[in-house]
């Protein structure tokens, strides 16, 4: 049944190619819909058509390998090196001005690391003024708005806001990645790629920073030189700031450092991941706890199917553009309704608790959240399931979660600028 879905597939992929062999726009939609399908339909057609000069460009696009890591023009560094600065002058903020850095960097934290992204696509992309100014007056009212909210240890909304800003800032890092394609749902899918790539080499680049901070401390220990204080206070710091920036830079000059890697770790954390739920959801059962009376308990949980969605997205992005991907999206069918089931239970526990004890700014951020996030996981699951019967186009997976990424910025907003009022700042 796989190979004869495989091959139908395959046929009409090749004919769609030769049919538009002459129009570029339905060729490389024909492309993003299954990259990894139209390079092996064209590859095979390719001898038919080898004489034809736009076969030629494709043929070329297709197998052009870049062998040696790119570092860029020397401007282009200059930028980079001028933005890792700045995020590491945002994290030695309190240092420097004697500011209390729990209460800093409770309310700023998506400052040191956003705007410096935003900047660089701002300029790599070549933004219109009027765009770079709207995305800098957004970002210098939140940071004027977290910083004015009255200093309360007790105030929920103000940690939901400082929990919720730094996602908005992530929203308004996506309006500057996609530029003047903010409305294309492929735009959004690459700028959710970007992010998971980014996740990847940033890991790397901190753990070999890591790596060598420990050995140049443990040089100096040798000849009785204490430099750890000193060392992770004002070296450190910077390159932790810097790393993003530094990460995002590397993946968009040399893609191919992590274009085989991604997929990988989407095959093999998605079915590692839907073993581990299951029987998570088994030892739940088992074990007598539950989101319903232990707090506690319910906000581990919310965490966990946040931190689920977040793979379930990853994996779809980068499944969606492998060879052979029918058995990954049956796994990322099922991973997603034993997170429908999870999303279920914690929904109908927080509820119970708005209908025992009232409604909170905590519980009816979560309500809101997880309401979001089981539509999303429906659709997402309803797409796959089409697409697995072969009923549409893969594509339609990614623009399931494409098109919804707006209304998680709404919500963010709600919970980050009108909850602190709605409820009084408490």
């Amino acid at each position: 049944m796989y190979f004869s879905f495989h091959l139908h597939n395959f046929y009409i992929m090749k004919a769609d190619i030769r049919q538009h062999l002459h129009e570029p726009k339905q060729l490389e939609q024909l492309y993003r819909s299954n990259k990894a399908l139209f390079k092996k339909s064209f590859d095979e057609l390719y001898p038919e058509i080898q004489d034809y000069a736009c076969a030629q460009v494709w043929h070329e696009r297709l197998h052009f390998e870049q062998q040696e890591i790119s570092w860029g023009q020397k401007h282009e560094l200059l930028i980079v090196v001028m933005l890792g600065l700045a995020a590491g002058f945002l994290a030695k903020f309190p240092d420097f001005f004697g500011l209390e850095p729990d209460y800093y960097f409770q309310r700023n934290i998506g400052f040191v690391i956003f705007p410096a992204l935003a900047a660089y696509f701002a300029w790599t992309k070549n933004l219109p003024l009027p765009k770079v100014f709207f995305i800098a007056i957004i970002m210098l009212l939140s940071a004027a708005y977290i910083n004015s909210l009255p200093a309360d240890d007790n105030s929920d909304t103000l940690l939901l806001a400082a929990l919720h800003l730094p996602i908005f800032l992530w929203a308004v890092l996506g309006f500057s990645f996609t530029g003047n394609e903010f409305r294309v749902l492929s735009s959004r899918i690459n700028f959710l790629r970007y992010n998971g790539d980014l996740v990847i080499i940033s890991s790397i680049i901190l753990l070999a920073g890591g790596l060598m901070s420990l050995i140049t401390v443990g040089l100096f220990e040798i000849i009785d030189i204490s430099i750890a204080e000193f060392y992770f206070e004002h070296i450190a710091v910077w390159g932790l700031a810097a790393a993003p920036v530094i990460g995002t830079f590397l993946v968009q000059t040399n893609p191919q450092l992590v274009k085989n890697v991604s997929p990988v770790i989407a095959k093999v954390f998605t079915p590692l991941v839907l073993v581990t739920l299951v029987i998570y959801l088994y030892a739940m059962l088992t074990s007598g706890k539950d989101p319903y009376n232990d707090r506690d308990f319910l906000i581990i949980f919310n965490v966990l199917l946040i931190g689920v969605m977040a793979i379930i997205l990853f994996s779809i992005t980068e499944t969606t553009k492998t060879r052979g991907n029918t058995l990954n999206l049956l796994m990322l069918l099922l991973l997603s309704i034993v997170t429908i089931i999870i999303n279920g239970i914690a929904l109908s526990a927080i509820v119970f608790r708005i209908a025992e004890w009232g409604i909170t700014p905590n519980r009816l951020a979560v309500l809101g959240a997880n309401l979001l996030i089981l539509v999303n996981l429906v659709w997402v699951a309803y797409r796959l399931f089409r697409t697995l019967k072969n009923d549409e186009e893969i594509i339609g997976i990614e623009n399931s979660i494409a098109a919804f990424l707006p209304i998680y910025t709404v919500w963010t907003l709600v919970v980050t600028f009108l909850f602190p009022v709605l409820f009084g700042f408490k």
